[in-house]
């Protein structure tokens, strides 16, 4: 019962007071409302369990329902500030309705006579050239290394911009870039390369609008005629130009594969400069090419064979000059180049690059044995048109041009000036001079070695250089006539107006010195020098042409044969007996002080060629003369140049009535031998019964200038004075 009544106590907190009382408390009754409390109990536990595991699932789905919410309400912000800052940044930028493909830098086509490619000048170093017109393998290859979904995505690759990132969080560096081709495109057109998120967001918009406003074919094309590729070179026809010298129509596989492998870094990976990065990185893009199915195994496996070459460190050959020079005079005749332009020059390739081979070939040769390490040729015909020009022995390691940049004393090359000279003041190439030693002031001209013929003929002076005879007829007719011949005929430069001129102490350069020789081979006439003969637009329109001036009598055309009269003797029996060649030529040679430089200025009817040999730092060269390497090269151009061309006789009919010997009687100085009558000489200059009269013939000559007694300055022997010109040649 106690126990009993303690279960009553326990429940009766939990009913009415009313329960407590009368016959309702029985033991059965209460008995059972005990035994449910008991269960009860356990299930509450159980419950209570059952509650602690769902609150503990509950708990982790509503983290996770609490991080899914939150992760889409930064999405959505993100997109709003994202949305935010395109709308700024394209604010920023003009409206589209504006936006168009700025003008590519415009290229300067340069060509030959004959319509051949001589180079392409300007900002982008190559002309744009349609997609059709490329070796296939030049677009598949870029394509295949920098954009291999180009031809399906929008502009934007979220797939490859994905697979780029992650492949650079691996590596822990920046190994893929994840801009397409047409980002690519949009970024050189329009912006800058800062690195910002302007810049970005701009990027991404302006390839949209690319991709809307152009098909992928023209994206691809404008992309491979603008994009830098080292060197100078922006655009595939310049890359290939620069790196293989040909066109980018014929580019093989492998080229093409190196081109493409230069986009990733043009400097660093330029042939010119690494040909073995280059070939790693060109066959990085081919495996590329492979795999995408573009080319097959047979294709692969030969182009990975192929050897790393060094392409030059610029541009090489010698048309190379001929562009500079053609690049300095169009803005002159045409202004600025505003579009893409076509310069038709008066170079014939073909002659340039045998003009280029002799220079080399023989530079080549004897080079360390005579040191000598340049050399230069011009090459003009009657009109005055460069034919060829060639400025040194390699433009890739030197672009300045010797034959029209360099001036130098042109030795006895300078002495025809001389010559005419006297001819225009009544001498002719049978007046007598007398070859000695003589003073002039402090100064004593002497021949070469000391050596003297005596008593000589202007032609025999001439054809052989004698020094002592063209400072006598430069005091006679005056150096200030001298010069003014020199300007009239063509030489532009300064010329100092004394004694030494004749023996070309004044500096001029090849090319203006050759074609002050024109008039001789032309019938005595002035020939303007010009490269270019007219430019064009790509369309054909004519932008310049070059008007021949009215014709310029500079040399009566008795004086004309007389000087090549004279001047044959050079070639056929004179300093320059190594160019002959089979047609009638005539020319002179030049050799300045201590054999610094050697000349040799030649022609025929047909064309005039100017040849010189030097040093740059001007130091001398193993007694070359004009008459030696100048005169050998000469020959080499002439002989292909006049190939198939039919002979004809140099301007004039004068004939010498006394030819000069071979050069191999030269008298000692001091010797005075009888020299015996030549037929057809004038009485009045020489007897044909007696010895040569003395050689003051002022007055049957037209001269009124007196002439230096042959005795001034002692007999030419060890005694007499040595001075800085002793040394000149007569060659």
């Amino acid at each position: 019962m106690a126990s009993r009544d303690r279960g009553k106590q326990r429940i009766e907190p939990g009913f009415s007071s009313d329960r407590r009382s009368g016959d309702d408390l029985r033991a059965d009754p209460e008995d059972r409302p005990v035994a449910k409390r008991k269960t009860t109990r356990k299930s509450t536990k159980s419950k209570r369990g059952r509650s602690r595991r769902s609150s503990s699932g509950g708990g982790f789905l509503a983290l996770l329902r609490r991080a899914v919410y939150w992760t889409f309400v930064l999405c959505i912000w993100g997109g709003i500030a994202l949305a935010g800052t395109v709308i700024y940044f394209a604010a920023k930028m003009p409206q589209t309705t504006t936006w168009s493909i700025p003008d590519r830098p415009p290229n300067v086509k340069i060509v030959s006579v004959q319509g051949d490619l001589i180079a392409n000048r300007g900002a982008s170093g190559g002309e744009a050239i349609r997609l059709h017109d490329m070796s296939p393998y030049l677009p598949e290859a870029v394509v295949a290394i920098e954009d291999r979904r180009f031809y399906s995505h929008f502009g934007v690759d979220p797939i490859g911009f994905a697979r780029a990132m992650a492949t650079n969080v691996i590596s822990g560096r920046l190994v893929q870039g994840g801009s397409t081709i047409t980002q690519q495109l949009a970024k050189n057109l329009f912006l800058t390369p800062d690195r910002t998120i302007e810049r970005k967001v701009q990027e991404v918009l302006l390839a949209l609008w690319l991709e809307h406003k152009y098909t992928k074919d023209q994206i691809l094309e404008m992309y491979l005629n603008r994009v830098y590729l080292g060197s100078g070179s922006y655009g595939v026809a310049a890359a290939s130009r620069r790196y293989f010298d040909k066109s980018a129509k014929e580019v093989t596989l492998p080229e093409a594969a190196l081109i493409a492998g230069l986009l990733k870094a043009p400097s660093r990976l330029s042939p010119a400069r690494d040909p073995k990065a280059a070939s790693e990185r060109a066959q990085l893009v081919l495996a590329a090419m492979r795999e995408q199915g573009m080319i097959g195994e047979k294709e692969l496996n030969f182009a990975m064979k192929q050897p790393a070459t060094r392409a030059a460190s610029y541009w090489s050959g010698s048309e190379q000059y001929v562009a500079d020079r053609a690049m300095e005079e169009l803005p002159g005749l045409i202004g600025d180049v505003r579009s893409d332009v076509i310069v038709d020059t008066t170079v014939d390739l073909g002659l340039q690059k045998l003009g280029e081979a002799s220079i080399r070939d023989l530079i080549s040769k004897n080079g360390d044995k005579l040191n000598v390490s340049q050399g230069a040729m011009v090459s003009v015909d009657g009109t005055g048109a460069v034919r060829a020009l060639i400025g040194g022995y390699d433009y890739a390691n030197s672009q300045f041009d010797r034959a029209s940049e360099a001036k130098r004393q042109p030795g006895s090359a300078f002495k025809p000036f001389v010559y005419l000279s006297a001819l225009e003041q009544g001498f002719t190439p049978e007046s007598i001079r007398n070859d000695a030693p003589i003073r002039i002031g402090n100064w004593t001209p002497g021949n070469y070695n000391g050596k003297y013929f005596g008593k000589v003929t202007l032609a025999e002076a001439l054809a052989r250089s004698l020094n002592s005879v063209s400072a006598q007829l430069v005091m006679e007719v005056g150096p200030n006539t001298v010069v003014s011949t020199a300007h009239r005929l063509g030489i532009e430069s300064n010329l100092t107006s004394n004694a030494s001129l004749a023996l070309g102490t004044s500096e001029v350069t090849l090319l203006e010195l050759t074609d002050s020789f024109v008039p001789f081979a032309n019938g005595g006439y002035k020939a303007p020098i010009h490269i270019i003969r007219r430019v064009t637009t790509n369309e054909g329109k004519v932008l310049y042409e070059y008007k021949s001036p009215a014709p310029s009598r500079v040399i009566d055309p008795r004086n004309v044969g007389m000087m090549n009269a004279m001047l044959r003797q050079t070639v056929e029996s004179g300093t320059a007996t190594k160019a002959k060649f089979g047609w009638p030529a005539a020319g002179k040679t030049g050799t300045s002080q201590n054999f610094r430089d050697a000349w040799f200025i030649g022609y025929t009817s047909n064309l005039t060629t100017g040849v010189w040999f030097g040093n740059d730092d001007g130091k001398p060269t193993k007694k070359i003369t004009g008459g030696s390497l100048p005169a050998i090269a000469w020959k080499d151009f002439m002989v292909a140049a006049h190939k198939g061309v039919p002979v004809a006789q140099l301007p004039g009919d004068y004939q010498l009535h006394q030819q000069v010997n071979d050069g191999n009687d030269i008298l000692p100085s001091g010797s005075d031998p009888a020299v015996p009558a030549a037929e057809g000489v004038p009485s009045a200059q020489l007897d044909p019964a007696g010895p040569m009269p003395p050689a003051d013939l002022g007055d049957q000559t037209g001269s009124t200038r007196p002439v230096p007694p042959a005795n001034v300055g002692g007999n030419g022997q060890k005694g007499r004075k040595t001075t800085l010109f002793d040394l000149i040649m007569g060659n």
